[in-house]
């Protein structure tokens, strides 16, 4: 029996959502603010997002990102919010 390659999973910090790697926004905090790491390779801790807005409002609700960060205090995410706002 072949099982094949695993497929790696991570869960979006708005909806709760376990996801395909592939299908998730990863996100990293530089100096307070909230950045879209769209290859995978900026230093530091990350979090993973649906590219949508509705999961932003979520996470920003629920105040995920300090939690998925380990930082505390409020964090910027005016440049997020823009680039989910285009089509």
């Amino acid at each position: 029996m072949s099982r094949g390659r695993a497929v790696p999973l991570r869960t979006c910090v708005g909806c709760r959502v376990c996801t395909v790697k592939s299908d998730l926004l990863r996100l990293v905090a530089v100096e307070g603010v909230i950045v879209p790491d769209h290859h995978g390779r900026l230093p530091g801790r990350g979090a993973h997002l649906h590219p949508d807005p509705a999961c932003l409002e979520l996470a920003e609700r629920r105040r995920a990102f300090p939690r998925a960060f380990r930082l505390s205090g409020s964090l910027d995410a005016s440049m997020l919010r823009e680039r989910l706002a285009r089509p």
